[in-house]
């Protein structure tokens, strides 16, 4: 299912194209470029579900000037899912302001949806990068992402 998601992201940015096509037409597309029907409506649904996290009317409880104070506690599903680099990386977005409460939330939410155990660093970071590409008002996190994304520095840092 990542995969496809990887794939549906990348010809969207490649392409610049609009998301809002046929669900018919782009299901015979993926199953052209060699994935599975099962795989496909899982994506699929996985994106609808990113689409509704943006139009629901929870959002997690800050009062003003709290942000910083706030720390996430991660359950032990959450804890199974993202090692100690992941939740470290999280952090380390929240405190450059490419993530605040609510799109963290979405992105741990799309992320315990993918049904790949072995999950890494750059998966996180795709994830991420799909939530706030799906944000509206999020451009500039979006570009933060995207820099930290595939801006690898050459040599060591100091």
């Amino acid at each position: 299912m990542f995969d496809i998601l990887m794939y549906l992201f990348e010809s969207l940015i490649h392409n610049e194209s609009d998301f809002h096509v046929d669900q018919e037409a782009l299901t015979e597309e993926l199953v052209r470029a060699g994935f599975h029907h099962d795989e496909i409506y899982k994506a699929l649904a996985w994106l609808e579900k990113l689409a509704a996290l943006q139009e629901t009317e929870h959002k997690p409880y800050l009062t003003k000037g709290a942000y910083s104070a706030v720390n996430r506690v991660y359950v032990e599903t959450e804890l199974a899912i993202l090692d100690v680099e992941a939740r470290g990386f999280i952090m380390f977005l929240e405190q450059i302001n490419v993530l605040d409460a609510t799109t963290r939330e979405m992105v741990i939410d799309r992320l315990m949806e993918i049904d790949n155990q072995e999950f890494c660093l750059e998966d996180l970071k795709w994830i991420i990068l799909m939530v706030l590409f799906n944000v509206p008002g999020k451009e500039k996190a979006y570009a933060q992402m995207e820099n930290l994304l595939f801006d690898v520095p050459d040599g060591p840092l100091h």
